[in-house]
């Protein structure tokens, strides 16, 4: 009776042990293959992210020329009431 019981936990300890072998190599192999999905979305987010940087930088040069025209028409029509303000002030 002690041998069965001796050769029960013997086969149930190998079929632990094998069995954490084998999920340690499929985490193992899932690991890699994750990282390698990860670096090429890596990349792609990279490459979008350079775009639209590129996209804004454009777009704040023309807020700026915009609103140097709209400083320069702002000041045009100042000088113009000013000029229509004296005019009637006198």
């Amino acid at each position: 009776m002690v041998a069965v019981a001796w050769a029960a936990i013997g086969l149930l300890a190998a079929t632990l042990v094998s069995c954490m072998f084998y999920l340690g190599s499929r985490m193992d192999s899932l690991g890699a293959s994750l990282g390698g999905r990860i670096d090429a979305l890596d990349e792609r987010l990279g490459g979008r992210i350079d775009t639209l940087s590129g996209r804004i930088d454009n777009l704040s040069g023309r807020i700026d020329a915009l609103d140097d025209r709209m400083g320069a028409r702002i000041d045009a029509l100042s000088s113009r009431m000013d000029t229509h303000l004296e005019r009637h002030a006198s």
